[in-house]
């Protein structure tokens, strides 16, 4: 982003009421404790219990790790400047934050795509299951999920070097994002709108038809399994990472399907605050409360915790 007049941007943020922002202030620190400390202990029950040493739990780690690094690329910026009053952030700081958010939002779907095909093989096709799954496969699937990220906000994000920022600094969001800079912007940004639609569209019909195909299959396995206990156990299975492909597409879905950035009304600014902080925040305990492995796990280590204490 080119820029010959303007060195920082005014974050106006959610609100000007000061009440608000005390309760905002308490409430976003709360929901990011809960969130990173939350998906810290995910990561550890995997690393830790030799239970869950699957390619399931493989996909559930970095899908902590991911939200951990979504969620601080966003909020810790913003409780600085309810806790300061200081909404100004400098140029490159915005650029900064805006390119990290893109690649781990994004990156994030490809990974719930991922996390879709690993439940249809382990339903699907349960014999092969840890042949097509090998720890190899998964490592590399996980690459992928990250080199796809990259590549689908690179060609946007180069192109936003150009814009230009003449008159207004003034960003209508408590992050920088893509949208609110081409709101602001001076320049023509007919052609980067266009790019940034195209990669949106590309990454959610891409990762969704995935997502889709996966659990058409899964529930066309599971109906004909002959017993009720086997229907049930597999439909638990799959029922966290459902809830979680809800919370992040129908969100996307809110966000993003909408007129161009320069005519639109201003960003759904609750439904920023849902992705960025309340669902990083739900995620483990989705997880943690509809997966029986898990809890068991957490129930051990809690145990396991307290026996060291008290010896």
């Amino acid at each position: 982003m080119q820029n010959h007049t303007i060195t920082a941007f005014i974050l106006l943020g959610l609100t000007d009421d000061p009440q608000m922002q005390s309760l905002l202030l308490v409430f976003l620190f709360f929901t990011y404790f809960l969130s990173v400390t939350g998906n810290l202990a995910i990561i550890s029950l995997t690393l830790v219990d030799p239970h869950l040493k699957t390619p399931m739990y493989f996909f559930l780690q970095n899908f902590s790790f991911l939200e951990i690094l979504f969620t601080s690329a966003c909020i810790p910026r913003y409780l600085y400047n309810l806790s300061t009053g200081d909404r100004t952030i400098t140029y490159s700081a915005c650029a900064t934050q805006a390119f990290f958010t893109d690649l781990f939002g994004v990156t994030e779907f490809f990974l719930l795509a991922t996390m879709s095909y690993d439940r249809y093989v382990a339903i699907c096709e349960p014999l092969r299951y840890t042949i097509i799954m090998s720890s190899k496969i998964c490592s590399r699937l996980i690459l992928c999920c990250w080199i796809a990220g990259l590549l689908i906000i690179l060609p946007p994000f180069s192109v936003s070097q150009t814009l230009e920022f003449c008159d207004s600094n003034v960003i209508d969001s408590f992050l920088c994002d893509v949208s609110p800079f081409l709101k602001i912007s001076c320049s023509d940004t007919w052609v980067i709108e266009q790019m940034v639609i195209v990669c949106a569209v590309l990454t959610f019909i891409t990762t969704l038809l995935c997502v889709v195909l996966s659990y058409i299959y899964i529930i066309k396995t599971i109906i004909r399994f002959p017993s009720a206990q086997q229907r049930k156990k597999a439909f638990s299975t799959c029922s966290s990472h459902m809830i979680v492909v809800s919370l992040t597409y129908g969100s996307c879905i809110f966000i993003y399907v909408k007129p161009s950035a320069k005519d639109s009304v201003a960003i759904n600014k609750g439904v920023i605050v849902l992705t960025t902080s309340i669902a990083p925040m739900l995620n483990p305990f989705i997880y943690t409360l509809r997966n029986k492995q898990v809890k068991q796990a957490l129930n051990y280590s809690v145990k396991k915790i307290a026996l060291s204490y008290k010896t």
